[in-house]
């Protein structure tokens, strides 16, 4: 039951889903390119992604100095019924 609490907290929140939005619209993209597509910085934008990364709604690579971020393949069914809702 925890985890569901933490996993609707996360999604409680619209810059999150319109990070999730983007994502999903997309195979993967790097922090910039979604903080310019949500029109918010990099470093909040960041901070979101790190709440959506801890309940396991996306998952995070690295190139180089850039980190880029894609939807977890592994999403459990809360968040899949609503990520397909969007």
């Amino acid at each position: 039951m925890k985890k569901m609490e933490k996993v609707l907290k996360a999604l409680a929140n619209l810059k999150r889903l319109s990070i999730i939005k983007v994502l999903k619209d997309s195979d993967e993209k790097f922090v910039g390119e979604i903080a310019d597509d949500i029109d918010l910085s990099i470093r909040a934008t960041s901070k979101h992604l790190k709440i959506l990364s801890a309940v396991d709604i996306v998952e995070k690579g690295q190139r180089g100095p850039q980190i880029f971020y894609m939807l977890s393949p592994n999403l459990d069914s809360i968040s899949k019924h609503i990520i397909v809702s969007l």
